[in-house]
């Protein structure tokens, strides 16, 4: 027997652990059972006291009646097998199985009859002085009246109670013997059969570890060896699709770096770039070869995000900054990572282009300012007219006619800058729904005109319209389009020196229906094309005259129609603005 061996080393260990097992449940189920029986033996003998107490006849109690209450305890406590006493409430007993009651000293202190009266109901285990033995003692409260009640106490013997405990702990312990020794035996039955495919395994193994990976291992067990052995066959094939797998997840995350919107790179602790995405390199403005190895300065013009590279590498905190690139107004947030692990003193820097952010923020500013702006003239000129009139204009009725006049248009402005910021709050939020039906280019566009000529005619601009044959109908809000479209024929009027010209055309490409405002006017700057159709812009204060939401009312108008709007324009030239709108098949048909 070579006690090293497998098979004694899983085989002995189990025997002794299941031997310790069945021990310690042994002991804890022979006290749990003995805990068992003593409760079970406690409600028994407390049933049974309340019965006996429910069917006392008080008439019993009486002195006269003595030896008929000693018949009737010792009678009920034959068939119940049990001593039964019978206590007054100040402790005297009146009746007993076993002794004679005139012998037997006052119970009141006793610890059963103590709780029984407190709270009804009393349990002791205890040396019987009477009997001279250990005996279980249940005690119930009986009030039979409000002048006598008594305590009906049952008592078994200790040793009864002990024999009982001890019958089911020999009987307990037989079975736990029978089943120690089949598990211990189970065991070295089990360990042989499980080491038999493992001789066979091993071989195989060995055969696979000198490069073998093609060896097939046949099994037919289903167990946790068989699981083993299948585990094993799968290895060669588990281990190529592995590293496939790798390979894959590789070029997946390396296809994500390279469209990702925002730069990464990783520098090592000595500054050399180890993974660089396109957009880094176009943030940074580098355009040479793939700069694997290449230092952080080589890729990097910039000295902010080399200096915050070597804070970040001092600190071993994550370092972060908002940089202007000196190329077209970018603006790029540097955040620069540590790298844990096995990527110690290594550093993922993050470029996000915030150029939108920052243009955002300088149209907020600039719509604040120009809400100012355009609010603080009209509310000044009212104070000085009122101040005006209330320094004495009022008494010259010309004047103050004239002037009530001026704060007339100066409300008026007002209320129409209100009401054009309302509506246009309207469009955007999509509260106002459009009453679409099929229109006619003609009936959008000769209105317009014919509302806007007398305008035309007072600053000597010609105004005219080329509408192409046999347009298409749109299904559109006419009113609404017509707004829009009014909006820029009158911007045009209003930007078109005296002698110049604003022309109205409409025409059908592809699914669309384009109408185009042109004007012979002074033309916008390049850089400012962008931002004529932000609220309050005007790409010529001097000359606007007007709120600055014309062009932002027409811009969501179209939008809300399913189209575009977009402008071309050269300064000194002329500008021409262009609204697309989708063609409706169901509008023509």
């Amino acid at each position: 027997m070579h006690l090293r061996s497998l098979k004694w080393r899983i085989a002995l260990p189990f025997a002794v652990l299941i031997t310790l097992l069945v021990i310690g449940l042994s002991g804890y189920t022979s006290a749990l059972l003995q805990r068992n029986y003593i409760q079970d033996t406690n409600d028994r003998l407390l049933a049974e006291a309340r019965l006996v107490g429910q069917q006392l006849n008080p008439a019993l109690l009486q002195p006269d009646q003595y030896d008929a209450l000693m018949s009737s305890t010792q009678a009920q406590a034959e068939v119940l097998q049990a001593r039964m006493t019978i206590i007054a409430a100040d402790g005297v007993v009146l009746a007993d199985s076993l002794e004679d009651p005139r012998k037997m000293e006052n119970h009141l202190y006793r610890p059963e009859v103590q709780q029984a009266i407190s709270s009804g109901q009393g349990y002791a285990s205890r040396f019987s002085q009477t009997t001279g033995y250990n005996m279980l003692y249940v005690a119930v409260y009986i009030p039979e009246s409000e002048s006598s009640s008594v305590i009906v106490r049952l008592a078994l013997p200790m040793s009864q109670v002990q024999a009982e405990v001890a019958k089911m702990r020999r009987n307990l312990a037989l079975v736990a013997l029978a089943a120690l020794l089949a598990v211990v035996a189970l065991a070295f039955v089990i360990t042989q059969r499980t080491l038999k495919p493992i001789y066979r395994l091993t071989a195989a193994v060995k055969r696979m570890a000198a490069g073998d990976m093609n060896t097939i291992i046949l099994s037919t067990e289903w167990d946790e060896v068989g699981q083993l052995t299948n585990a094993f066959n799968q290895l060669g094939e588990s281990l190529r699709t592995t590293i496939s797998s790798y390979e894959h997840e590789r070029d997946r995350l390396a296809g994500l770096v390279e469209h990702l919107v925002d730069g990464v790179m990783i520098l090592d602790s000595d500054g050399k770039v180890r993974l660089c995405n396109p957009a880094a390199l176009r943030l940074l403005g580098y355009s040479g070869a793939y700069p694997l190895g290449a230092s952080v300065a080589a890729v990097s013009s910039y000295p902010e995000i080399i200096a915050l590279w070597r804070r970040c590498q001092e600190s071993g905190q994550e370092a972060s900054d908002l940089i202007e690139l000196e190329r077209a107004g970018i603006f790029c947030q540097a955040i620069l990572t540590p790298l844990s692990g096995s990527e110690t003193g290594s550093v993922l820097v993050i470029l996000q282009d915030l150029t939108n952010v920052h243009r955002l923020e300088t149209v907020r500013r600039d719509f604040i300012s120009n809400i100012s702006h355009e609010l603080r003239t009209p509310l000044a000129s009212l104070k000085m007219l009122a101040e005006t009139l209330r320094n004495g204009a009022l008494e010259d009725p010309p004047a103050a006619q004239h002037f009530v006049e001026r704060i007339e248009s100066e409300v008026d402005n007002l209320t129409q800058m209100v009401e054009e910021l309302l509506e246009l709050a309207r469009i955007e939020s999509g509260r106002v729904p459009l009453k679409l039906a099929p229109v006619d280019v003609s009936e959008v566009v000769l209105p317009v005109l014919e509302r806007l000529m007398p305008i035309a005619e007072h600053g000597d601009v010609l105004l005219s319209a080329e509408l192409y044959p046999d347009l298409p109908r749109i299904i559109a809000d006419r009113e609404r389009l017509q707004r829009a479209l009014g909006n820029l024929v009158h911007n045009g009027i209003k930007f078109t020196q005296p002698g110049g010209w604003v022309r109205v055309t409409a025409r059908s490409v592809g699914q669309e229906l384009i109408i185009d405002v042109q004007d012979s006017g002074i033309g916008i700057n390049p850089e400012l094309l962008e931002r004529i159709f932000e609220r309050f812009y005007t790409a010529d204060k001097s000359r606007s005259g007007g709120t600055g939401l014309g062009l932002a009312i027409a811009r969501h108008i179209v939008q809300a129609h399913t189209g575009c709007i977009w402008v071309e324009s050269t300064p000194g030239v002329g500008s021409t603005f262009h609204i697309a709108l989708p063609l409706d098949d169901s509008a023509n048909s």
